[in-house]
């Protein structure tokens, strides 16, 4: 008999939670991409940079890496740069240009959240020019292992249009959420036939016992920051 050993590489150490303050900006794993659109000559064209996302502070593990690249993107080399002195990574001119050119687009202006059964939704949308960008992340602050199902929302534009849109999971998944992986983020997108209108609605949570629930969706704005033409009218949720 032939037994096997492996060793699993190890790529940081976890250093103490700090009591107060927060961590300097980190990187979690399962990034999304970060869409946005081009201000060049007004051509709507949507942009999008893979590896990227909006993570809350809360949900930074603090470690010191023992790799060379602490963040495996291509644009890491491009954005950032190594101190000589203190070993630390600081912005190179490339990516403070792109923040200043961005930074409409890019900009947090408001989180929601609402938790039900011990389900908790947070919802951060953005403002893109022409349409909104919305992030969604559902974590099981719980015990018991659920997996969301369906999804319920409901759309109001200011042109006084109310849309109801029901479907299957979200983005062709139906995420389970348990004690060993209880969270799930992913982006959306949507676009109005008015400047401004609101967004709220429900995901169906299946238990394991075949019960369901509905987990409530905050409602949230949906502003935007220049009203000089109406958007194209378009779902995609």
């Amino acid at each position: 008999m032939f037994w096997l050993t492996y060793r699993l590489a190890e790529v940081g150490v976890l250093e103490d939670p700090k009591l107060q303050g927060k961590y300097d900006t980190g990187q979690r794993v399962g990034a999304e991409t970060v869409t946005f659109l081009s201000n060049q000559g007004n051509t709507g064209t949507l942009y999008s940079i893979p590896g990227l996302d909006y993570v809350s502070h809360e949900d930074v593990l603090p470690y010191r890496t023992t790799e060379k690249q602490p963040i495996h993107n291509h644009l890491f080399d491009k954005f950032l740069v190594t101190d000589t002195e203190t070993g630390n990574y600081t912005a190179r001119d490339s990516l403070r240009d792109w923040q200043d050119k961005n930074h409409p687009w890019l900009e947090l202006t408001d989180v929601h959240r609402e938790t039900t059964e011990n389900m908790r939704v947070t919802v951060m949308p953005f403002y893109i020019g022409s349409r909104w960008r919305y992030c969604i992340r559902l974590e099981n602050l719980g015990d018991d292992t659920v997996q969301l199902r369906e999804r319920h929302w409901r759309i109001f534009s200011l042109s006084g249009t109310l849309e109801t849109v029901r479907g299957r999971g979200i983005i062709g998944k139906e995420p389970v959420f348990s004690k060993a992986q209880p969270a799930f983020q992913y982006t959306s997108h949507i676009s109005l036939q008015a400047p401004s209108g609101h967004m709220w609605g429900t995901f169906k949570m299946e238990r394991e016992d075949s019960s369901t629930f509905e987990c409530r969706i905050p409602p949230f704005s949906l502003e935007s920051k220049q009203e000089d033409g109406e958007s194209p009218h378009g779902f995609i949720i």
